[in-house]
């Protein structure tokens, strides 16, 4: 049962936005200025087509387990891309999927000559935090860009020079 990491692709749009739902349903945080509510959450592929971003997904035999991406979020610096919608299902947590599909990113990131990755979460999602400290992430006091996310309060920013 190994993990196959690839790039989203169209068919896999209805999967991914169930998996993220589904995620923010068993933490709570499934409301508005989530991506629970977000449009984009739908159409991930049209999303992650913009230049300049990218969608990895985490696939076990023909079951998607988690996904990750990066996207130019609107009002962030042109050398600031934006860690988005990573998500792993809870039964795959805690074998390195995660990480793999970060690493992925902020490689790619690097290679689309972003120098710095921001990120937007909540409280609620202390796992999620804890794995992007130990990834370099460092707090910062106020939002960047304009997500629409304005329920997350929690940001953080990687400087992908050191």
């Amino acid at each position: 049962m190994q993990i196959i990491y690839r790039r989203l692709e169209q068919k896999d749009n209805p999967v991914i936005a169930e998996l993220i739902r589904s995620i923010l349903e068993e933490f709570h945080i499934d409301r508005p200025g989530t991506a629970y509510t977000d449009p984009t959450t739908d159409d991930l592929f049209s999303l992650f087509s913009e230049p300049r971003s990218v969608y990895y997904v985490a696939q076990r035999d023909s079951i998607i387990v988690g996904g990750c991406g990066i996207f130019p979020t609107n009002g962030l610096p042109g050398d600031c891309a934006e860690l988005v919608k990573y998500y792993v299902l809870p039964e795959e947590r805690g074998h390195g999927i995660g990480k793999k599909l970060m690493e992925l990113c902020i490689e790619d990131a690097w290679q689309l000559g972003y120098t710095r990755l921001y990120l937007e979460t909540v409280p609620e999602l202390g796992g999620a935090i804890r794995i992007y400290e130990k990834a370099g992430f460092e707090h910062i006091s106020e939002a960047m860009g304009n997500s629409g996310h304005f329920f997350c309060n929690v940001w953080m920013i990687k400087d992908l020079k050191k």
